[in-house]
């Protein structure tokens, strides 16, 4: 490897059935490299596809609450709320108030803050309860585990 003028380079390609290809074009003087583009575009396209198959892919599960959701109904919900905290997904859980349900949304908001402080110790809030339209949306995500 050395420094050639662009004359030399292009005949030291033609001369490998090699490809010029310019590296730093803003350099003064350019810096290109002898390769073949196909394998090296080849090789690009392979370490993106791997650096892409290692990127966590973040999920929302979500769950869906009445404003007067009894109990029993609540417990079943709290316990699939857990179950997607552990699993690593962030939890959607929102309160959906159906025609003049929406006069009860403090009843909404105490449940939402009720499911944060049951869930507290798999996960943290993100968003606090905000009412959006007919719905109260809260977001949990998971804590890090150890």
């Amino acid at each position: 490897m050395g420094v050639y003028p662009l004359k030399k380079a292009l005949a030291i390609a033609e001369e490998q059935e090699l490809d010029l290809v310019e590296i730093s074009p803003n350099a003064k003087p350019p810096v290109v490299k002898v390769m073949d583009y196909k394998k090296f575009l080849y090789e690009q396209k392979k370490r993106d596809k791997a650096l892409k198959a290692k990127a966590t892919k973040v999920v929302v599960k979500e769950i869906r609450f009445g404003p007067n959701t009894d109990d029993h109904d609540y417990e079943f919900k709290k316990k699939h709320g857990e179950k997607f905290l552990k699993e690593g997904a962030k939890l959607k859980a929102y309160v959906f108030f159906k025609g003049r349900s929406i006069v009860f949304k403090e009843q909404g908001e105490i449940l939402l803050l009720r499911l944060a402080q049951d869930l507290e110790e798999l996960g943290k809030v993100e968003q606090m309860p905000k009412l959006e339209g007919k719905r109260m949306t809260m977001f949990i995500s998971p804590k890090k585990s150890k």
